[in-house]
């Protein structure tokens, strides 16, 4: 390796323009800002901001309630996991994404007793209903809380 074929990792610079380095750079005197006028000062005013006017966000009316400690549970049906598994299958998370069954598994998958099953399956997730403990079980397979 020679000193001229050093180069910076891929998208480690995000922006070399520098803005006001004279006339030469194609960008001097004004940076871009173009001449007077309250965007070309310090102290723009931020996003979102209207001149005084009530901004939009505060125009709109607000509905109900948010809870920001809301867990985004995927659910999942044993008569799912019947149509989809081979009697001694395991039964994972990486693998229902892996073949399409759900998209991600967000703050947990819960395994819901709904339907019936037929086959010994081996199933970790974060939570089971009692009766879906219990269906997979009946058939001899186990429910692992992980």
């Amino acid at each position: 390796m020679e000193l001229h074929e050093l180069h910076p990792a891929k998208g480690s610079k995000s922006n070399s323009f520098r803005k006001g380095r004279g006339h030469g750079s194609g960008n001097g005197k004004t940076a871009g800002y173009g001449h007077k006028g309250q965007k070309a000062r310090s102290g723009a005013p931020r996003v979102g901001f209207e001149g005084g006017q009530m901004p939009l966000y505060r125009r709109l009316p607000k509905r109900g309630f948010k809870n920001y400690n809301h867990k985004d549970i995927v659910t999942l049906n044993v008569s799912q996991l019947e149509q989809f598994y081979e009697d001694g299958a395991t039964v994972v998370s990486e693998d229902l994404i892996e073949r399409g069954i759900i998209k991600d598994t967000r703050d947990g998958l819960k395994i819901l007793g709904n339907g019936e099953l037929t086959k010994k399956l081996v199933v970790k997730a974060n939570a089971f209903s009692e009766s879906a403990k219990q269906k997979i079980e009946a058939v001899g397979g186990k429910a692992e809380v992980i």
